[in-house]
């Protein structure tokens, strides 16, 4: 089994795919419903979305298992059902990888609980520990090549994820956060700080996704990186910024936006890049051609902030949460 470690020596950056939830909307998937559900019940689909970022370049592909926790499966009724359907997450991606005439790696995605810890919420570090071994087992079980805890906001969290994932599994762990305005995630975390905190919990690889915009994810990176030097950092941000249409949540990102953050972020020396919401195989093929040189990458400023932070329910502050809901 290759690592990433094998494939940064071999091909350099590395590309992870697009958004999971941003294919299944486009066929048909409604806001509310599981779309882990999809691994057992529409499989063809999930494998033919995997199949479209791996035509796109993507050397990494997450699993559709972001809501996988016990925590997340128990607003569907299905908190019984996590190892069965985790299992089925990283063997759709598995089907989509294996035979192919390159390597690409499966990465369990594991999205936060959605619970506060205590003394802020009710949740306790063990049962938060629980909830993602039990997630972590059915990952390893299903043939994911690594852990993938991504969306993340806060450190004590992330830690205690790590500590229950590795309590199951041996796989190698990555972990992203997603920071908001002002260069911090929701629970304040910053860019330097998460570098500390996370480079002593022996992670393959640690860095940004989601977020609130293209620009203030890469602040946050530039952060990481900075702070971690010798670390293998990730970006996934979000393809533009979200903007209402009609009821759905639509990111204004076009692929030659991608294509301009993919080519700042391998300036930047950020070792692997994709991308979060609104982040679509179109746009993946394009950041791969720029990886290759075969497209020169556009001149576009990095999408900024276009709503005030406080702008209130119906604005960037609603996004943000549906974001942490559901990539």
């Amino acid at each position: 089994m290759a690592t990433i470690e094998e494939l940064l020596e071999e091909r350099g950056t590395l590309l992870i795919d697009g958004a999971m939830g941003t294919e299944l909307f486009a066929r048909g998937l409604t806001a509310g419903d599981p779309p882990e559900m999809w691994n057992i019940n529409l499989p063809n689909d999930i494998v033919d979305v995997h199949k479209g970022y791996i035509k796109a370049g993507s050397d990494i592909i997450l699993t559709n298992s972001f809501g996988g926790t016990a925590f997340r499966l128990k607003l569907h009724n299905l908190q019984d059902r996590v190892h069965e359907l985790n299992m089925a997450a990283a063997r759709r991606a598995r089907e989509a990888v294996d035979g192919g005439d390159r390597t690409v790696l499966v990465a369990g995605s594991m999205g936060p609980s959605g619970e506060l810890l205590e003394p802020l919420g009710t949740m306790t570090a063990d049962t938060c520990a629980q909830a993602f071994a039990d997630q972590a087992a059915g990952l390893e079980a299903g043939g994911a090549d690594l852990l993938w805890i991504e969306t993340m906001s806060s450190l004590e969290e992330v830690e205690a994820a790590v500590r229950g994932a590795r309590s199951s599994s041996s796989l190698p762990i990555a972990v992203t956060m997603s920071y908001d305005t002002a260069g911090r995630t929701m629970m304040g975390v910053t860019g330097t700080e998460a570098a500390h905190r996370l480079s002593a919990l022996g992670l393959v690889a640690f860095g940004a996704n989601c977020g609130n915009n293209v620009a203030e994810t890469e602040a946050a990176v530039a952060e990481l990186r900075a702070a971690a030097p010798d670390a293998a950092i990730i970006v996934k941000a979000n393809a533009g910024i979200p903007e209402f249409t009609g009821d759905r949540l639509v990111y204004n990102g076009t692929p030659e936006v991608m294509g301009a953050h993919v080519a700042r972020m391998r300036d930047l020396g950020i070792d692997i890049i994709g991308g979060c919401c609104g982040t679509a195989t179109q746009h993946v093929a394009y950041m791969r051609d720029v990886l290759d040189g075969t497209t020169t990458p556009p001149d576009i400023a990095a999408p900024g902030p276009s709503r005030p932070a406080d702008d209130g329910a119906d604005g960037a502050g609603a996004a943000r949460q549906r974001r942490r809901r559901r990539r």
